[in-house]
């Protein structure tokens, strides 16, 4: 089961690094959010896409970004940073949001056409 939360999110994202790390408590894997708002959108600036969107989620009532925990993740560096993380179920709400945000400053694109051009 461990491996099949790892590989899900891996195979959604084929050639973009999104750094990972398992919690044997909870036996659950998180991600980090910034990898995967970099892969989902390309931006150049990923961090700055996700405080906005924070921002918007908070403002529309969403939980996700209550379900955030701040682990320490190695950076290309190195080293070890805290990092916006979330489980398997808050990523996959992070990749919904996500599309639903793409969709509304572009209505005429339908979520499975957003998701060829980014994946």
């Amino acid at each position: 089961m461990k491996d099949d939360k790892l590989e899900t999110i891996s195979n959604l994202f084929e050639d973009k690094e999104i750094r990972s790390i398992w919690d044997g408590e909870k036996e659950e894997y998180y991600f980090s959010v910034v990898d995967v708002i970099g892969a989902l959108t390309n931006s150049g600036d990923a961090r700055k896409y996700w405080s906005v969107l924070k921002l918007r989620l908070k403002k529309e009532g969403s939980e996700l970004t209550t379900k955030c925990s701040q682990l320490k993740l190695k950076a290309k560096d190195g080293k070890f940073y805290s990092t916006d993380t979330l489980d398997t179920k808050g990523i996959l709400r992070l990749i919904e949001s996500v599309l639903n945000h793409i969709k509304i400053a572009l209505p005429s694109l339908s979520s499975a056409f957003i998701l060829k051009i980014i994946l």
